[in-house]
This record gives C-alpha cells, sequence and structure tokens, in this order.
C-alpha cells in the first residue's frame, strides 16, 4: 500500500448519504445524476426546486430548504457553482448571486455507486463462457495490433480487452460468492432443490468446458508473447491515451504506462502460472468443481431420504399384511421375532475380566456384566449430585486470624523502620522481601496521583518526598539490592494507628 493525501484525507463527498436530512439531499443528487445522464450538466435553483416539488413526498418543500441544502451540497463538494452574469441588468441582480450548480466528479461516481447497490439483487451475476472466448481472441491479437499504424484502433482493442477481464473477475467473484452463501446452503437442502439442480449442474459444466478450452491457449499466447511485440502494441496504447485532452487532470508519460503495464500484468497472473503459485483461472477451475460436488451430494441425499421414505412405507404395509395372516398370538409372536428380533439384533460388547475360559461354559452360566449407556450428543452431561453445603466457619475464622496476625506483624516491621513519621529509602535498613512489596505498593500508589498523595491499608494518609528524586540510593533486601531514586514518604498524622 502506497499512501498518499487522497487516501487519508476524509471523504466528504459522502456526507450526505448518511446526514441530517438524507431524503432531500438525496433527492437532490438524483435529480442532478439523472439530467447528468441527459448531458444536462448545469442547474438553477429553480429548477431543482420544480423537479423537487414535482413528487408528492416533497410536496411542503419550501424554496429556503432547498437553498440550504444546495449550500450545503457545495460546502461538501458534492456540487460545484458558478455566478451566471449573462442576464444581468443592474448591480442588485448581481449581489443576488444567482448560481448554476453542476455535479462535482466524485459525486457522479458516487451516485452510480448507489444505483448498482440499488440494483444488486436484481442484476445478480453470472458465468459466461463466451467473455472467455472474446478474450481468448483479444489476446491472439497483439502481433496484429503492433503492427498497425492506426493507434485508435490499437486503443479500442485495448479498452475491449480490459472490459471483458473486468467483468469476467466480477461475475465468477460474484456468482461464486452467491453460490457459497449460507441461503445458496439451505436452499441446497430443500425438496424444491431437486428441481433446480439439473439446470444448474449443467450451466457450471458449461462454464467450465469454456475453461477448457479457452484457458490453455491464453495461457500459451501471454507466456510466449514476445517482448518486443508487448512493448510496441502497449506503446501505441499510451500515446494515444496521452494525446485525450483532460480539463480537470494533468498525467504524465509516466503515469499511463504505469497503468496499462499493471493492467496488463493483471491479466497476465490470472491466466499464468508461474513460480509454483496456481492462477486465478485454475482457482476459478477448482471452486466450480468444488460447487459442483456439493451439489451433487446434497442432491444425493435429498433423493436417497425420498427413495428410504417410500421404501420404509412400503415394507410396513408388507409386514402389516404379514402380521394379519397369523392365526392366533403365537404365531404374531413369532412373527414378530423375525421382524423385530432376530434380523437386526443389537450385541453389546463389555470388555471385562472373565471368571473361566471353559470352552464347556455358555454366556448364561457366567456373571452379568453393567455397561453404562451414554447419549452420543455434545450436549449431553453427567447429572450432578446435589449435596448439602459444609460449614466452613471454622476454615474461615482460621484463615481470618492468620491475615490478621500477618497484617499485624507487616505493621511491626514498617514501624521499626519509621522514624519522626517518614521512611526514608535511602536510610533503610535491610528488609524483607514481604516488606520491599509494601513499600513499592505504596510508592506505585502515590506516583499515581497528581499531588503524590496516597492512603495505607489501615487508613493512613501519606505524601512523597521528591526533594531528593533526582539523587540515587542502594536498597537492601534479604533476597538481593536493586537501586532507585532516593523517596521518602512522609504521613500526614504522627505515629502508627
Amino acid at each position: 500500500m502506497h499512501v498518499t493525501e487522497k487516501l487519508t484525507r476524509p471523504l466528504t463527498e459522502a456526507k450526505y448519504l448518511n446526514a441530517d436530512n438524507v431524503d432531500r439531499y438525496r433527492g437532490i443528487m438524483r435529480i442532478f445524476y439523472e439530467n447528468y445522464e441527459k448531458l444536462k450538466y448545469w442547474m438553477y435553483q429553480e429548477e431543482v426546486y420544480a423537479q423537487m416539488v414535482s413528487d408528492p413526498y416533497f410536496s411542503e418543500y419550501r424554496m429556503e430548504q432547498c437553498q440550504q441544502d444546495l449550500t450545503a451540497l457545495t460546502e461538501w463538494r458534492n456540487l460545484s457553482t458558478i455566478q451566471d452574469t449573462r442576464k444581468v441588468s443592474s448591480i442588485e441582480e448581481f449581489k443576488n448571486k444567482k448560481f448554476r450548480y453542476q455535479m462535482s466528479p466524485y459525486s457522479v461516481e458516487i451516485e452510480r455507486l448507489v444505483l448498482r447497490l440499488e440494483n444488486l439483487f436484481v442484476e445478480g451475476a453470472s458465468l459466461e463462457p463466451t467473455l472467455l472466448e472474446r478474450i481468448r481472441r483479444e489476446v491472439e491479437r497483439f502481433e496484429e495490433m503492433a503492427g498497425t499504424d492506426d493507434i485508435g484502433t490499437v486503443y479500442t482493442w485495448w479498452n475491449d480487452l480490459n472490459n471483458d477481464f473486468i467483468r469476467l473477475n466480477q461475475n465468477y467473484q460474484d456468482y461464486m460468492r452467491d453460490l457459497n452463501s449460507v441461503k445458496a446452503e439451505e436452499m441446497m437442502r430443500t425438496k424444491e432443490f431437486l428441481v433446480f439442480k439439473d439446470k444448474l449442474v449443467e450451466y457450471l459444466r458449461g462454464f467450465i468446458k469454456g475453461l477448457q478450452r479457452n484457458v490453455g491457449v491464453i495461457e500459451e499466447t501471454l507466456r510466449f508473447l514476445d517482448g518486443d511485440v508487448l512493448s510496441r502494441a502497449l506503446a501505441k496504447v499510451n500515446e494515444y491515451e496521452f494525446s485525450i485532452p483532460r480539463m480537470d487532470v494533468e498525467v504524465s508519460p509516466q503515469m499511463i504506462e504505469e497503468k496499462t503495464r499493471g493492467r496488463y500484468q493483471s491479466i497476465y497472473d490470472w491466466f499464468v502460472a508461474e513460480g509454483g503459485r496456481e492462477n486465478e483461472a485454475g482457482k476459478l477451475f477448482d471452486a466450480t468443481n468444488e460447487i459442483i460436488r456439493r451439489i451433487t451430494r446434497y442432491a444425493t441425499q435429498l433423493s436417497e431420504k425420498n427413495a428410504l421414505g417410500a421404501n420404509r412405507r412400503e415394507e410396513y404395509r408388507k409386514v402389516a399384511e404379514l402380521f394379519l395372516k397369523c392365526e392366533n398370538v403365537s404365531e404374531a409372536h413369532k412373527m414378530s421375532a423375525m421382524v423385530f428380533g432376530l434380523e437386526r439384533p443389537f450385541h453389546l460388547k463389555v470388555d471385562t475380566p472373565r471368571e473361566t475360559d471353559s470352552m464347556n461354559k455358555g454366556v448364561y452360566d457366567e456373571a452379568a456384566c453393567e455397561y453404562m449407556l451414554r447419549p452420543r450428543v455434545r450436549t449431553y452431561q453427567e447429572k450432578v449430585r446435589r449435596s448439602s453445603m459444609a460449614d466452613a466457619s471454622r476454615e474461615k475464622e482460621e484463615a481470618r486470624r492468620q491475615m490478621l496476625s500477618r497484617l499485624k506483624e507487616d505493621r511491626g516491621k514498617i514501624e521499626r523502620l519509621e522514624h519522626d513519621g517518614r521512611i526514608d529509602f535511602g536510610t533503610l535498613p535491610v528488609i524483607e522481601p514481604r516488606v520491599r512489596e509494601i513499600l513499592l505498593k505504596w510508592l506505585s500508589d502515590a506516583l499515581e496521583s497528581a499531588d503524590y498523595t496516597s492512603r495505607t491499608d489501615d487508613g493512613r494518609e501519606y505524601v512523597l518526598d521528591m526533594a531528593h528524586a533526582n539523587e540515587r540510593c542502594v536498597v537492601h533486601c534479604e533476597d538481593g539490592n536493586f537501586t532507585m531514586p532516593r523517596l521518602g514518604i512522609v504521613f500526614r498524622e504522627g505515629g502508627l494507628v
């Protein structure tokens, strides 16, 4: 990514899509866009207002509101203005500043995008093998274009090639996205999908045939394309594009050459596999085959499900007829054993030590063993046996007594370090790790305060003495020494509480 000023600046031109009174702003911009397509680029305020109030939705729209909306759109750089001085007959008319308004280039592209978004689900996407054939024919014309002198023809050929490539790339991405969506997955699991399945598979296989028929030819043509032929063809494209007059932007030959080379490289990478990587056409081929396999798998499951239900109904009907033909209950029991008991018996095998290995002992001669059956579901949990709450008051009291004893011991150790209501880190004796943790915690709490004050756990208020903070001191501990600024802790009240 190359960060430029255009990338980092806020896009205020899109503000009208989500601002207050968005219905009025979007209505005005749609009026300008519709007139822009009719080659009417400039409009007066009165013309905009007349088209706005012609719709019943804006029947109460006022001229003052129209003026405010046009001013806001001008500030957001959606509209460009120019003062109309052609029909001015007095100084007063000139001071009224009658403006004409025109859409900015950004706004034109934003409205085009909005229209595409509004029609996104109507237009849809498709896979067109004819695009591949057209790209193949256009790629084969590189040598012809390099030898022609008409740069206009070369430029038209180059635009057709790029437009077909962009359309192919966007269409296959959008179509694959639709086939891999959640909605498509749900549809593939319904019975109605069986009617649509054959048509979809045939459509995808037709596209695969188009891939196999054209991609190999395109890849071979691009891979073995002569470098001089390529350079001459692209040079003519650059020459024609640089000769196009532009009013609002200044381009250089280097910019045009980089853009043309970049577009060619995109086409080359899409069709040609190099350096051990797979080209985009191969990925598309694999993705389409995978979708066909998934469609076939879902259709097979649906067919088996329907057929299984139909066969089971016939089986149940046949079994019912056999039971009706039984003359007494004894025959019915035998029939039941035949249908339900012996045809598909369930065998449970338990790995438990046997009492004897004698071959003369049968299953019924040995002691029965127990086997716990558990559901094969992820949500299954063992039942928790309920038990009464144990009385832990004695343990709690013991823990409380030990904690108070430790606090009292710590307080005594701190008290021995305090002299005249202060603790100076530069004059401390060898201290224990526990005492060091307490003192450093007090320092940390005070340093987080703007006035270097805090309170201890027992409520004592203290302040840090920063007078000698630029000096260094060594604090000696039982488990090692460390160097720190020479600070002091001064308690606001004398003595320990």
